[in-house]
């Protein structure tokens, strides 16, 4: 009888990439899909490379197409010339597996001396207020002296976010959340917009959101199609 060799959870690597001590931005799975639409906006405009993928037998068998290519649905990429991290999933992780896949997540991100972990969530909602919220163990960017962002003083983060948010607690490494509030029943450009824009002002980065905005149609029908796959 043959066992199958998909580990539980692991990060597997395929490109090298020169990373030391790097700032990790993260997007999963949540409401308006803000999160991989964000991240993956900037890792498109700032010219990241994938580098590696997460494998799981915790993860649904799938392959991602998007704009007729065919990826990982658990993307990670590098920005070495900034000293960046990204990873993007774009596929709904089940719960039982959520344990495992932030411990091999976490656990490579010990082994690059990852410095600070950025996550990008959505808040459902009935629309977008235009305002990003932030939520960080210390405030080391002084986010609340930022217009159009805020501070949040209470809430819950649940699922990989909230799972990879609670190891940086306990090890050397800076987490936080930058969130907005997305629709809740489909993509939602505008929110993501924000998300890019939110970064902007707090990690000194200068990508342009305005295509998520004039993109919006066509997003929401890719990513649409994409959730019924």
């Amino acid at each position: 009888m043959r066992h199958s060799t998909t580990p539980s959870a692991e990060v597997r690597e395929f490109s090298p990439a020169r990373l030391d001590g790097p700032t990790v931005l993260a997007g999963f799975v949540g409401a308006g899909l803000v999160g991989p639409l964000a991240v993956g906006h900037i890792v498109s405009s700032m010219g990241f490379s994938e580098f590696a993928c997460m494998r799981s037998r915790h993860i649904p068998p799938a392959a991602v197409f998007l704009r007729g290519h065919l990826q990982h649905p658990f993307r990670l990429y590098a920005h070495e010339a900034s000293n960046t991290c990204a990873i993007v999933c774009e596929i709904t992780l089940p719960v039982e597996g959520i344990h495992d896949i932030v411990s091999a997540t976490f656990e490579w991100l010990s082994s690059r001396g990852a410095s600070e972990l950025v996550v990008l969530d959505g808040i459902a909602g009935d629309s977008h207020d235009g305002r990003a919220y932030y939520a960080a163990e210390r405030d080391t960017h002084h986010a609340d002296a930022v217009p159009g962002i805020s501070m949040i003083s209470r809430g819950y983060i649940a699922g990989i976010s909230g799972g990879l948010l609670d190891e940086c607690l306990l090890h050397d490494v800076r987490g936080s959340a930058l969130l907005v509030r997305a629709n809740s029943e489909a993509a939602d450009p505008a929110a993501a917009a924000t998300l890019v824009n939110a970064v902007n002002s707090l990690h000194g980065t200068s990508v342009d959101a305005s295509p998520l905005l004039k993109d919006a149609g066509a997003i929401e029908d890719t990513y649409s199609e994409l959730s019924r796959r």
